[in-house]
Order: structure tokens, then C-alpha cells, then sequence
């Protein structure tokens, strides 16, 4: 592993574009475009406020920043550094921006979500939809980018539309069999629709593009349902994670349940690899403080340890007086190759279990000194990065775990992750700063 020097960001506002070539990151109000290959600044742009997101094109041509404050959108082009587009919702606000498939239409979401505007760079015509519904994800479109499904609530009733992004014109429109939608989410085939309830009911549906409903789900009744959902890269599982603690993977055959896992406190080793971090300190020198300034020189160092026997693994009670109650599986994905999915149940914040899809039962299990921030799948093969908010990368293959402290100066804590779309180079992000993990090819070795 090779680690850059640091380089300033604001609110981890930041993303590879999709081909590769550059690395877009928000410092306040300005806009800083790198080569991902010499970290060069290629472009600087400056927008009228502090920017809240940015987005890439698909065909990595045009970069947008969302100024929510001031309801405005700005776009800028990568080969053209002088054009640049302001799109300006006015009085109607602005509380989301979205990049249609084609990279040529941006979507806008005014506040309190009055409507979703579709604004053309091609023709600059503007179309609008009415009653889209403020959930947890009410925009998505299917990955070969022919549908943008979207969520509405229309007489206090669900709604689905499907809208063909070619035309923009609607497809389909239906009414879905919940009470509070949540959220909708394309299998990765594009073939059907997952639908989910708020967590005051355990409810997943499945329909079809011509609005037929293939699957209806419920695990149980009263009580907290549907916390996470995600689907295998090859559509044929989707895996739920619900407020009792356990994940249920339904396959899209019958769409019953395949596998239901738990997060049991007492875990036994015998079939599952656990590796357990455990720090060591320098000894310091002769008369040296542990508070003095130059004792960050000998600040701790951990590595994994396997672990035999039964293990209690730590677990944080939730304040179940306050909303959002951190319990349950809140964190799920699956591997690019669908051999593996990882969990993490958010009242065991430091523990991440790693699940063997072929076998469907759990292969590993990393337990974590500080709560888990960051999850992320390498794009291109079984391994894992994990960023705890400190100085330390773990990474994780099923050739083993590997715990690397960042190389730089002052203190650097990550918080988020972001795989470049080759696999070979990580992004780290603290607070306000980031830097790149470059990775060798012999890396899974090392960490076996």
C-alpha cells in the first residue's frame, strides 16, 4: 500500500468520475477536478454558495454542484471549462438533484416536494411531474437507463409511475399496496421493482414494469419491520434487514426465503473465522510522558487475532425513547461476484459479519475497537474496505484482514470510502481532509 500526502474537502463531497479518469471534490463554494492518475488540479470552478452535492454524467462530459440554499443547480463541462449552465428553482426551492442516464437531462426536487422538474441541456425545454413523495428513496432508475421509476402520494394514497427517460413520457402508473412507502429500488436486471414499507410495518413488495404485483413479504406483524434492503449483483437475492436483528434473503424465483441470519451475542467459533482487533503500544523511552507532544510517535498499533471458542461480542443497548432506535441491520451489500454479503447490526456498531452466499451461513466475523463508519465492496472482486472514524484502514479478503495505520502527519481519521471504479485505489475522507490509498497487487497476500 501506498498512501498520498492530504489535500482539503468539505462534508466528504467527493467521487471518481466514471470512467476513471478524474476525482471531483468540494472545498466550501469551489469545485476542484483532479487527474486520479498525478492528483493534478485539471479545473477549478467557484459557485455562488457553499455547495451540498455534486454528481457526475454518465459519460463523465459534465459535473453538477446542488446549492440547496439557494435553490440553484450549476453544471460544468470537463473539456469546456468556460460553459457552464445555472438552473434556478426560485421560490419553489430546491431539495434534490439527480443526473438522468443519458447525462444530458438533470431532475430537480423542490421543496417540500412540490414537483420534480426534468430541465434538457440539449433542447433546454422543461417538463414537470407532480406529487412525488418525500421518502427514503423516491427516485431510481433501472440500470441499462431505459426507466425512472417514481414514487408519489397522491389523496393520501401510494403511487408508482414509470417514465421511459428516452421521452419522459409515462409508461406505467399504478398504485402500490402500502400505507407509508419508504422506498423503491430496480433489481440490478431491471426486470422488477422493490417496494418497501416505513418501519411501522414489515412490508416488501415486488412488481413488475407493467405494474403487476410479483411478491408480497411480510416476516411478522407489530412490531418495527424493514430497516435496509439490497440486491445481488445478479438480481436472483434480495436480502432484507429488519429491526429484529436478523436478514432474510429472498430469492427471485418463488421470492420466499432462502436464508434468515442472525446476530446472536454469543458467537461460536467453531465454523466461522473471527479475527478480533487487538492494539499494541511502543514502549516509550526512559522518562517520556504519554501526554507529550512527541508520544504521538508511539501511538497504539493494532492487528487481528483469531479468535477460539465462544465469543461475547460487545453490544450498545439502544434508547429506545428516541426515533431511529440503533437496532437492527442497518448496513447490507452484497460482493460484485455475489459469493459474499456483508451486515452490520447497529446495536453491535464495531462488529461486521461477513456471509458466505454458497453456503448461505456465515464464514467471518471482524470485531472492531470503534464503531464502524464506512462499509465498501471492492468493484472488481471478494474484498472489503472498513473506515471506523480513526487513523486506521481495515481491509478484508478471503485470504484474511489486514489493519493499516495512514502514514501522515497530524491526526487523519476516516470516516468515509470510496473505491476508484478500477479497484486498485481507495479514497479516504475525514472530516475536512482526504487522501488516496494506492493498492499493490499483492495486498490480499499481505493480509493473510
Amino acid at each position: 500500500m501506498n498512501f498520498s500526502e492530504l489535500f482539503r474537502q468539505t462534508s466528504q463531497l467527493c467521487k471518481f468520475s466514471p470512467d476513471g479518469k478524474y476525482l471531483a471534490a468540494v472545498v466550501e463554494f469551489r469545485l476542484i477536478v483532479r487527474d486520479v492518475d498525478t492528483f493534478q488540479i485539471q479545473n477549478l470552478y467557484s459557485c455562488l454558495d457553499t455547495i451540498q452535492c455534486i454528481e457526475w454524467s454518465s459519460d463523465s462530459q459534465f459535473v453538477l454542484c446542488g446549492l440547496y440554499k439557494r435553490g440553484v443547480v450549476q453544471v460544468w463541462s470537463i473539456e469546456q471549462p468556460d460553459w457552464n449552465c445555472k438552473i434556478d428553482e426560485g421560490s419553489a426551492g430546491l431539495c434534490g438533484v439527480h443526473w438522468s442516464p443519458d447525462g444530458r437531462h438533470i431532475l430537480t426536487t423542490a421543496d417540500f416536494n412540490l414537483r420534480v422538474t426534468v430541465w434538457s441541456l440539449i433542447t433546454k425545454s422543461v417538463s414537470y411531474i407532480r406529487y412525488p413523495k418525500q421518502c427514503q428513496k423516491a427516485i431510481d432508475f433501472s440500470s441499462e437507463g431505459k426507466y425512472m421509476a417514481l414514487a408519489e402520494r397522491r389523496d393520501c394514497k401510494d403511487f408508482v409511475s414509470i417514465f421511459a427517460c428516452s421521452n419522459w413520457e409515462l409508461v406505467k402508473h399504478f398504485q402500490t399496496d402500502t400505507d407509508d412507502l419508504a422506498g423503491i429500488e430496480w433489481s440490478p436486471d431491471g426486470r422488477v421493482l422493490g417496494v418497501w414499507e416505513s418501519p411501522l410495518c414489515y412490508k416488501i413488495l415486488v412488481y413488475s414494469v407493467d405494474g403487476r404485483c410479483v411478491s408480497k413479504y411480510s416476516a411478522y406483524e407489530n412490531a418495527l419491520g424493514v430497516k435496509s434492503i439490497a440486491w445481488s449483483p445478479t438480481s436472483q437475492f434480495l436480502a432484507i434487514g429488519s429491526y429484529d436483528e436478523k436478514v432474510r434473503i429472498l430469492n427471485h424465483i418463488t421470492w420466499k426465503t432462502v436464508a434468515e441470519h442472525s446476530h446472536p451475542a454469543i458467537l461460536d467459533c467453531s465454523n466461522v473465522v473471527v479475527y478480533k482487533e487487538v492494539e499494541t503500544r511502543a514502549p516509550l523511552p526512559p522518562g517520556e510522558n504519554i501526554d507529550a507532544p512527541t508520544a504521538t510517535l508511539f501511538t497504539p498499533q493494532s492487528k487481528f487475532e483469531v479468535q477460539q471458542g465462544d465469543i461475547k461480542l460487545p453490544i450498545t443497548k439502544p434508547d429506545i425513547n428516541k426515533a431511529n432506535p440503533k437496532i437492527g441491520v442497518g448496513m447490507v451489500a452484497f460482493s460484485c461476484d455475489c459469493k459474499y454479503m456483508y451486515t452490520r447490526n447497529d446495536n453491535m456498531p464495531g462488529t461486521l459479519w461477513i456471509w458466505d452466499i454458497r453456503r448461505l451461513a456465515l464464514c467471518t466475523v471482524m470485531i472492531l475497537n470503534s464503531p464502524i463508519k464506512s462499509i465498501k465492496w471492492d468493484p472488481h472482486q471478494a474484498r472489503l474496505a472498513v473506515a471506523t472514524g480513526t487513523s486506521k484502514l481495515y481491509m478484508w479478503s478471503p485470504a484474511g484482514s489486514l489493519s493499516v495505520e495512514v502514514p501522515v502527519e497530524g491526526s487523519f481519521n476516516v470516516q468515509g470510502l470510496l473505491w476508484h471504479t478500477e479497484g486498485n485505489t481507495i479514497l479516504l475522507m475525514s472530516k475536512d481532509q482526504m487522501c488516496v490509498c494506492y493498492l499493490t497487487d499483492n495486498t490480499a497476500e499481505t493480509a493473510a
